[in-house]
């Protein structure tokens, strides 16, 4: 028996998120999931933020909700890695979140993918174990609300680029050889997350909206960080603004 046959539709899942968290009143149907502590640090700080809920993940994550252009949406810090982020966003499911726009850097297997370049995915290569509870096996998953999200980038006319993205757990085990044949296969990204919440969205019937900015390359004679560690408050601040954008939209 291997990761392939894990995927049960015919019995209830032992543990669930109702187990742990529970739906709370007016709780913002729309909700915005970011990668990086600086761009949760901007939300925090600004004036309409109130703290509505907490997870833990080893430490407490807390979920904020702002009103942006008129509405109210919940913002939360997640975690690095397909698992976590599925896990949290489960609990978010149950406390009330509809639709959820996840945005975090990915490296390029295309150096000529700028640093800083927004990509939509379109698909997502399952190179991680997540999605294979959720979904049944196969290679890729479809990102289902890639077209909308591409239309919304096209309305706020931002530069972008669709391609199929190499989801991996193993951030230490991309290796040339796998490199070269997601590649071949049309992926022109690399992240961790995007298969695992993608399966999760549609197992629980939520609307989950991606977009990547490009950061490191691995397309070159050695690994290259380029922006790695190294981007600016006013860019995160742009980051921020764009998810914001997108989530009074979707």
């Amino acid at each position: 028996m291997s990761i392939l046959n894990s995927f049960d539709n015919e019995t209830e899942e032992i543990l669930k998120p109702s187990h742990v968290t529970g739906k709370i009143d007016n709780f913002p149907e729309v909700v915005v999931a970011t990668f990086s502590d600086k761009i949760i640090n901007l939300v925090k700080n600004m004036s309409s933020a109130v703290q509505i809920s907490d997870m833990s993940a080893g430490y407490t994550i807390p979920i904020y909700k702002i009103n942006y252009d008129g509405n109210d949406v919940a913002v939360y810090q997640t975690i690095l890695g397909g698992a976590g982020s599925a896990g949290l966003m489960e609990e978010v499911i149950a406390k009330g979140g509809k639709k959820f726009v996840f945005f975090g850097s990915c490296g390029t297997l295309d150096q000529g993918i700028a640093a800083g370049h927004f990509i939509v995915p379109v698909a997502a290569y399952r190179d991680e174990g997540t999605s294979y509870h959720y979904a049944p096996p196969a290679d890729y998953i479809e990102v289902r609300t890639a077209d909308k999200l591409a239309g919304i980038f096209q309305q706020l006319d931002i530069p972008y680029i669709k391609t199929k993205t190499w989801t991996t757990d193993a951030l230490y085990r991309e290796t040339r050889k796998n490199m070269m044949n997601r590649k071949l296969e049309g992926c022109l990204a690399v992240d961790m997350e995007c298969a695992s919440i993608m399966a999760v969205s549609q197992f629980r019937n939520v609307e989950l909206y991606q977009f990547l900015y490009a950061e490191d390359t691995l397309d070159g004679i050695e690994w290259d960080s380029r922006t790695m560690g190294k981007i600016s408050r006013s860019t995160f601040e742009k980051y921020l603004q764009i998810a914001l954008q997108v989530a009074s939209r979707v």
